[in-house]
């Protein structure tokens, strides 16, 4: 699938320029405990998701914790939870308690790199190790089971009336959920300085605002949200892809007249400070599991896209990520 392009330049150039080249060999010809001075990855092996319990962050982590043990790559991994500002406070524990710890990978993603910006936060994702970008995933627009808005034309409608009125919950202020909200009003043709999005720290608690009428709509990912569908608590108006995903029977935002798409991706990053050894040895430890059928399993059954990336071409792509996010929250007013 191909993503949309943005634009403006990243804190990761430098990270680009400091990675050896010696370890793109590496990376494919060593196994775990063959990587220079660094020891193999640790048995327990902490992930660490940086939102509440129930979102995507989270279930990626416990995905990957499961997927690790069921192959033996990880006898004990751990999830753990450090929740708020679109992933920022869980960054800045990682740099600043966890420094050198190769024992540690966080996940991460587009969503972070929008709350970094919009928060002007002082830790950045060039803190970080960069190791992996794992997966892509689409969003869902989705009202209430008893909602009187059965089709996307029906909310379009009554967002242009009174767009403040009817209230959509997502994730993280300048994540995702909020970038598609915005440029889903702007291609609507409504004033995205009069939208009334709420930020939520988790999947877990914008499901709960939606279950609990509290909410006109809500954007998120489709793997969080497919449960609620499947069992009629929710009804799908829109997928954010560019074209139907093949099972999913939800029209695009494109197929229904408006030019909208946009895909999610997640990565890891491991603490700062570990050394070109150590990092080699998580890049391998994320290349089985990636090659894993376990791992192909959990993608097929959360209808998650296989974006699997590593090395320079992976760092080259957050630099042009970060340009993308930047492009698309100027659009949508949340950053001057």
């Amino acid at each position: 699938m191909k993503f949309p392009t943005y634009s403006s330049a990243y804190r990761w150039k430098h990270i680009v320029t400091r990675a050896p080249s010696v370890l793109l060999g590496a990376f494919i010809l060593i196994g775990l405990a063959g990587c220079g001075d660094s020891a193999p990855v640790s048995n327990t092996l902490t992930l660490v998701a940086p939102a509440a319990p129930g979102g995507g962050w989270d279930q990626t982590a416990r995905v990957m914790a499961q997927v690790l043990r069921d192959t033996d790559l990880a006898a004990t991994p751990q999830v753990t939870n450090v929740p708020g500002a679109g992933g920022v406070i869980g960054l800045a524990r990682v740099v600043n308690r966890n420094a050198g710890d190769p024992n540690l990978l966080m996940v991460t993603g587009l969503i972070m790199m929008g709350a970094i910006l919009t928060n002007d936060s002082p830790v950045t994702l060039d803190a970080v190790t960069p190791i992996a970008r794992l997966l892509g995933e689409y969003d869902l627009l989705v009202v209430p089971a008893d909602s009187p808005h059965q089709t996307l034309d029906d909310f379009v409608a009554a967002w242009k009336l009174d767009p403040g009125a009817l209230a959509i919950a997502g994730g993280s202020a300048g994540g995702t959920d909020h970038m598609l909200t915005g440029l889903l009003a702007r291609e609507a043709g409504i004033d995205v300085n009069l939208i009334n999005y709420l930020p939520h720290s988790g999947g877990g608690e914008a499901l709960a605002s939606l279950l609990g009428g509290h909410v006109a709509a809500g954007m998120n990912g489709y793997a969080e949200l497919a449960p609620f569908i499947e069992a009629r608590q929710l009804r799908p108006l829109a997928i954010s892809s560019e074209e139907r995903v093949r099972g999913v029977d939800i029209p695009t935002f494109r197929e229904q007249g408006l030019d909208v798409a946009m895909a999610n991706w997640r990565a890891v990053a491991a603490p700062p400070g570990i050394t070109d050894g150590q990092r080699a040895d998580l890049v391998v430890l994320m290349d089985r599991m990636h090659a894993s059928d376990e791992w192909k399993t959990a993608l097929a059954q959360n209808n998650w896209i296989d974006l699997y990336l590593t090395g320079v071409e992976y760092e080259e792509f957050l630099i042009q990520e970060d340009a993308r996010a930047v492009a698309v929250l100027e659009s949508i007013g949340l950053l001057n």
